[in-house]
């Protein structure tokens, strides 16, 4: 009943502040309250999957427990798909434990997709991981091929990339293999500090984590607030960390760096998506949709080619549960 009451309360107020400015401050003590009357480790559990992973970056911030423990755990024209591998070359079991909106998971699935390649979904629980317990690995993507598991995207990418390609027919080029490092090292750095960039875009976010991710009732309420909230501060210290002055404008540049790369071709692979492509592409998938990606498309040339992959990758080849 105490429980119940508390989030009733939590409710009352967030429907009742003037502004989502108003929102977030009133968020943060209550749900530090909350999470510390029910579980001191709530929120960091909930953070976890959001891609900081440095404690200074949130107590240089603000003084309040929770920020402090929130940030500690914030630790990464159309074609036809591309053909199945043949039959003796195609897994016979794929899982993918992952988060809905991580970028990392997100750039697995853009590779499964465009490869026909069918795979289960399992969304864990960012608070208790119990889906992954079983492993000694506790991020994600974690993928089972037949029993065996894989961990770290481009590894992932790169296992089942010659697992299809046994006789190295296909080889990574040096510009693949450049701009793939890129969108580990630069790209995804770029993209909290802008879904995160103000209150609106930071409670948009995490109504899309929340929607999308596996939660509790309870959990996704105070995930929702306690996660927008921290984030909203410490992507401030993530541009600091990142030597971003305006947001928006490295967006705009890194998306304007990748269509120069392309030189004028359909693809960086030229006629088809290559790995870089697919990594571009899975990485910016989750934000497509959000206020920070259609201001991208609206004021960058990544528009086209976004397009052309997003019809070349097709529908999922997920296995509907």
């Amino acid at each position: 009943m105490r429980r119940v009451n508390q989030l009733a309360t939590l409710s009352r107020a967030f429907s009742g502040a003037a502004s989502s400015h108003q929102r977030l401050v009133q968020g943060a003590a209550m749900i530090s309250t909350y999470a510390a009357s029910n579980s001191q480790c709530f929120a960091s559990r909930i953070a976890e999957s959001f891609g900081v992973s440095n404690p200074s970056v949130a107590r240089g911030v603000t003084g309040t427990v929770f920020f402090s423990v929130a940030a500690s755990s914030l630790a990464q024209e159309a074609q036809a798909k591309e053909a199945p591998p043949v039959e003796k070359l195609m897994p016979k079991d794929v899982v993918l434990y992952q988060y809905e909106a991580c970028p990392f998971c997100n750039k697995v699935k853009a590779f499964l997709d465009y490869y026909n390649i069918p795979y289960k979904v399992v969304e864990v629980n960012p608070i208790n991981k119990k889906e992954i317990k079983w492993s000694d690995y506790k991020k994600v993507p974690i993928l089972k091929i037949d029993g065996e598991q894989m961990v770290d995207s481009s590894d992932i990418v790169d296992k089942l990339f010659q697992r299809i390609h046994p006789d190295n027919s296909v080889t990574e080029s040096d510009e693949e293999r450049q701009w793939r490092g890129w969108v580990d090292n630069h790209l995804v750095h770029v993209l909290s500090p802008n879904i995160y960039r103000s209150v609106s875009e930071a409670l948009e976010s995490f109504d899309y984590i929340t929607t999308h991710g596996n939660f509790s009732f309870t959990e996704r309420l105070v995930a929702k607030y306690a996660g927008a909230t921290a984030m909203y501060f410490v992507s401030k210290k993530l541009k600091k960390r990142h030597n971003i002055t305006d947001e928006r404008a490295a967006l705009y540049g890194a998306a304007e760096t990748w269509v120069d790369a392309l030189k004028g071709r359909q693809y960086l692979g030229g006629l088809k998506p290559n790995l870089a492509d697919l990594a571009v592409f899975g990485v910016l998938r989750p934000i497509r949709y959000l206020k920070s990606g259609k201001d991208m498309v609206e004021h960058t040339r990544i528009g086209e080619w976004y397009s052309r992959v997003e019809n070349a990758v097709g529908e999922p080849s997920r296995i509907k549960a």
